[in-house]
C-alpha cells in the first residue's frame, strides 16, 4: 500500500509539473508572437505613434524679413518679434499646492503690467484653467479604463493668459513674475512667436513703402513690400520639436536665411515736407486727392512721393498710387512739350507774334478759349514767350497749327520721340492700374479734326504725373531725361549686394539752343507769369502751371490743377511735381499747386541747399542769432537769456508776446499780444508752428498748416468769435 501511494503521488507531481511547463511554454510562445507582431507587423504604426508623442516634425522656422531704409539709413519698415502667452495646465511639473499659493500674487503682477484685465479676472483664468485640466484628465482616464475610443477635446493645454501679443522685453519681465519664474515644465508657461511689421515713421510714405498681409506667409500686399517680397522674406528653415523629460526642445535641421534689406532713395525729411504741404492745401481747398513728387535732378532718385486721397471730410491718407496711375489730361504743363517740339522743328521762335484777339479762336466749329477771355483777353498780339507766361491756349493752338496742320504726324511723332510715351516699369507694383502716357496718333479712332490744336495745350492726351516729372527733370538735367526710381540697393548684413544705376530714357531731348530758350521761358513763367506763387525770394525757380477740366462720363466736371518745375533754376538740384484733383474754389495751378511747390522747395532749400550769408533779421540785433518769433513770453525770455541778448517786457503779466527791436538801444522789446483773449480767435501771425497750433487748438479750433518758419497768414481773422470745432488754416513762410 505504501508503494502504491508513493507512485500515485509521484504521478500527480509529474502531471502538475507538465501542466506548468505547458502553460509557461504557451505564455512564452504568446510573448514571442506579440514581440514579432509588434516589431514586424505593427512596428511602423507604433513607431509613428511614438514619434507623434515625443517628436513634432517639419516645423517651419520663419526667417527675419528684411528692413526697408531711407536714403540716409533711417528705418522705414522693420520687423519686431511678438509673443502670444499661454499656459499648459497639463504640464507634468505643475503642482496644485504651488499653483494655488502663487495664483493671487501672479494675478496682481499681471494686472499691474497688463491692465486690460483686473487681478480678479486673471486669477479666474488661472483657476478655471487648472479646473478644466483636472476635468479633462479625469475624462481621459475614464475612457482609458473603459476601453472607449471616444475623443476628448483637450483645451487646457493652450489657455491664453494675456490678451495682446507682447514684445521680447515684456516677455523677459513676465518670466520674473511669481510662479512663471520656474522652469516651463513646472509653470506650464509657453509662447507662440509671431512677427509684426513696424514703421518707425508711422504713415510716412505709407503707400510707397507698402504693407504686408496679417498672414506673413502671404507676403507683401502693396508698395515696395509687394514688389520685392521675394527679396525681403528670405528662405524658411526647418526644425523638429522633441519632448525630453516633459520639456519641448527645438532641434534645428536647416537654418533659415533671413531676407535682404532694401535701401530706398526716399528722404525722410523731404517726404515729411511734401506730405505736410500737400495735406494742408488739400484740406484748405477741400480737394478730392493730390500728389507731390520730388526727384533729384542728376540721379533720378525720388526723394519724396505723397499720394493723398480724401477719406472723410478734411481727412486725407495715403491711398491710390496717384503719382503713377492718375490718368488725366494734364492741361498747360503740356505746353512746354509743344513749345520744345515747335522750336526744335523750326516752325516757331520765342519772339514770333501770334494774333490772339480777345482770347477766343474758333477752329472747325470748336472754340479755343484763354482763361481771361471773358475780360477781353490780355492783348491782341502776343509772342510765343508771352503765351507761355500767361498760359495762352490760343497762342499754343495757332503755333502748332501753323507748323503741323498739314502734317500732324510729324508733331505727334516728335512728341513720342522725346520718350514721354515710352512704357516704363516702376518700382511700385500697381496691380493693373499702372499708367502710361497716351498721345493719340493721326488715324487712331480717338483722333478727330480738332485733336491737333487741343493737344497743343494738354487736352486729348493723358500723361501720368511721374512722366511729366521725368520730362521737366530732363530739361533741368541739360536735356538728358532719366527714369525716376525708388530702389537704390539690396543689402545683406549691412553690405551692398546689388546696386541700381540711373536709367537714361533719352540722352538728349533737343538741341542746346532750344533747351536754353525753353529754360528761359520756364523761369519767366515764375518771375513774370502765372507761376509767381511758386517763386521764392531765396532762389530762382523755373516751371509751368497747369489747369485742366476733368473728363468724366462724356462731359467735363471739376478741375485738375498742377505745377511742375525745378530749383534753383540756375543750378537745378531738384524737380518737383504737384497735382491737386477737384479742389473747391477758383482753380489755379499757380495759387494752389504752386504754393505747395514753394513750401516744399523752400523747406528743402533751408535744410539742404542754403549756404549763403544773409542779413540779420529785423527783429534780432545779432546776425548769427535767428529772428525772435512771437509766442510764449516764458520761452522767448529763456532763450534770450541763454543767448545774452538784451530785452525788456513792459507788461510782466503777459503770457503771449510779440517781438520788435528798438533801433536806438539795439534792445529787443517783448510786447503783450493783446489778441490772445478767451472766446476769440488769437492772432498767431509771427509765431512759430508749435505756439500757434497750441494756442489755436486750446481755443477749440482744428488746425491745418502749410510751410515752415513763422506764421505769415491765418484763414480766420484774429478777434473773431470762436466757433468750437471750426477749421483754421495757417500758412508759414
Amino acid at each position: 500500500m505504501a508503494k502504491k501511494s508513493e507512485g500515485t503521488t509521484k504521478n500527480v507531481a509529474v502531471s502538475r509539473y507538465g501542466w506548468i511547463v505547458f502553460f509557461m511554454s504557451f505564455i512564452f510562445i504568446a510573448i514571442v508572437v506579440c514581440i514579432v507582431k509588434i516589431k514586424y507587423v505593427e512596428g511602423a504604426a507604433w513607431s509613428e505613434l511614438g514619434k507623434q508623442e515625443t517628436v513634432k516634425k517639419d516645423r517651419e522656422i520663419r526667417p527675419n524679413r528684411g528692413n526697408i531704409y531711407a536714403d540716409d539709413g533711417r528705418l522705414l519698415a522693420t520687423s519686431e518679434p511678438l509673443y502670444g502667452v499661454y499656459v499648459d495646465f497639463m504640464a507634468d511639473g505643475i503642482k496644485k499646492d504651488t499653483l494655488m499659493k502663487y495664483a493671487a500674487p501672479l494675478s496682481r503682477a499681471l494686472a499691474e503690467k497688463f491692465p486690460d484685465r483686473s487681478a480678479a479676472q486673471y486669477r479666474k483664468i488661472i483657476l478655471d484653467g487648472w479646473a478644466l485640466s483636472r476635468k479633462e484628465l479625469n475624462e481621459l482616464e475614464r475612457n482609458r479604463k473603459s476601453g472607449s475610443n471616444r475623443k476628448v477635446e483637450v483645451r487646457s493645454r493652450y489657455i491664453r493668459i494675456i490678451r495682446p501679443d507682447i514684445n521680447y522685453i515684456d516677455l523677459k519681465e513676465l518670466k520674473t513674475f511669481p510662479f512663471f519664474n520656474q522652469r516651463s515644465n513646472r509653470s506650464g508657461l509657453f509662447t507662440e512667436e509671431k512677427t509684426r511689421r513696424l514703421k518707425p515713421f508711422d504713415r510716412l510714405a505709407g503707400r510707397t513703402v507698402g504693407s504686408i498681409y496679417k498672414d506673413l506667409a502671404a507676403g507683401g500686399g502693396s508698395g515696395l513690400e509687394q514688389k520685392y517680397d521675394s527679396i525681403l522674406k528670405g528662405v524658411p528653415g526647418l526644425k523638429t520639436r522633441q519632448r525630453v523629460q516633459g520639456r519641448w526642445i527645438d532641434v534645428v535641421l536647416k537654418k533659415p536665411t533671413d531676407g535682404r534689406d532694401i535701401k530706398t532713395t526716399l528722404n525722410v525729411d523731404i517726404q515729411d515736407m511734401a506730405e505736410k504741404a500737400l495735406y494742408g492745401k488739400l484740406a484748405e481747398t477741400k480737394a478730392e486727392s493730390g500728389v507731390a513728387i520730388v526727384m533729384e535732378v542728376a540721379t533720378g532718385e525720388i526723394k519724396a512721393i505723397a499720394n493723398l486721397d480724401r477719406v472723410s471730410e478734411g481727412v486725407y491718407a495715403e491711398g491710390n498710387p496717384n503719382a503713377f496711375s492718375y490718368m488725366a489730361e494734364p492741361g498747360s504743363t503740356f505746353k512746354t512739350i509743344s513749345v520744345m517740339v515747335a522750336l526744335e522743328d523750326g516752325v516757331a521762335t520765342p519772339n514770333d507774334s501770334v494774333f490772339v484777339g480777345n482770347g477766343l479762336f474758333e477752329y472747325k466749329g470748336r472754340v479755343v478759349r484763354d482763361h481771361n477771355w471773358r475780360t477781353g483777353g490780355w492783348k491782341p498780339y502776343m509772342t510765343i514767350t508771352e503765351g507761355m507766361y500767361i498760359s495762352s491756349n490760343v497762342v499754343m493752338a495757332k503755333m502748332v497749327l501753323k507748323g503741323y496742320e498739314n502734317n500732324p504726324r510729324k508733331y505727334v511723332q516728335h512728341i513720342r520721340d522725346l520718350g514721354v510715351t515710352k512704357k516704363l516699369e516702376w518700382d511700385v507694383p500697381l496691380k493693373g492700374i499702372e499708367g502710361r502716357s497716351i498721345v493719340p496718333f493721326p488715324g487712331d479712332k480717338s483722333w478727330s479734326k480738332t485733336t491737333l490744336p487741343w493737344m497743343s495745350f494738354g487736352y486729348e492726351t493723358k500723361i501720368p504725373p511721374v512722366y511729366m516729372l521725368m520730362f521737366y527733370n530732363g530739361i533741368a538735367n541739360n536735356g538728358k531725361m532719366i527714369k525716376p526710381f525708388l530702389t537704390k540697393a539690396f543689402l545683406k548684413d549691412g553690405k551692398v549686394e546689388e546696386e541700381f544705376e540711373t536709367e537714361v530714357v533719352n540722352p538728349s531731348l533737343c538741341s542746346a539752343k532750344t533747351l536754353r530758350q525753353v529754360k528761359e521761358m520756364l523761369k519767366g513763367v515764375v518771375s513774370d507769369g502765372l507761376g509767381k506763387a511758386a517763386g521764392s525770394g531765396l532762389f530762382p525757380v523755373a516751371g509751368k502751371t497747369g489747369t485742366a477740366l476733368i473728363a468724366s462720363h462724356g462731359r467735363y466736371e471739376g478741375y485738375y490743377v498742377s505745377f511742375c518745375g525745378y530749383f534753383p533754376a540756375d543750378d537745378p538740384k531738384y524737380t518737383c511735381f504737384v497735382g491737386i484733383r477737384r479742389p473747391q474754389g477758383s482753380p489755379s495751378g499757380g495759387l494752389m499747386a504752386g504754393t505747395v511747390f514753394k513750401a516744399i522747395a523752400e523747406g528743402i532749400y533751408a535744410k539742404q541747399l542754403a549756404s549763403i550769408p544773409v542779413a540779420a533779421p529785423k527783429d534780432t540785433v545779432n546776425p548769427l542769432i535767428p529772428a525772435v518769433k512771437s509766442g510764449s513770453r516764458k520761452n522767448a525770455e529763456f532763450v534770450l537769456k541763454k543767448l545774452n541778448q538784451n530785452y525788456t517786457f513792459p507788461d510782466n503779466s503777459a503770457d503771449w508776446v510779440k517781438a520788435k527791436i528798438n533801433s536806438l538801444s539795439e534792445e529787443i522789446i517783448l510786447e503783450n499780444n493783446a489778441s490772445v483773449k478767451q472766446d476769440f480767435v488769437p492772432g498767431v501771425i509771427g509765431m512759430g508752428a508749435r505756439d500757434a497750433v497750441y494756442l489755436l487748438e486750446n481755443a477749440g479750433l482744428k488746425v491745418n498748416l502749410t510751410g515752415v518758419g513763422k506764421v505769415k497768414q491765418q484763414s480766420v481773422q484774429a478777434g473773431s468769435r470762436i466757433v468750437k470745432g471750426a477749421t483754421i488754416t495757417i500758412e508759414l513762410n
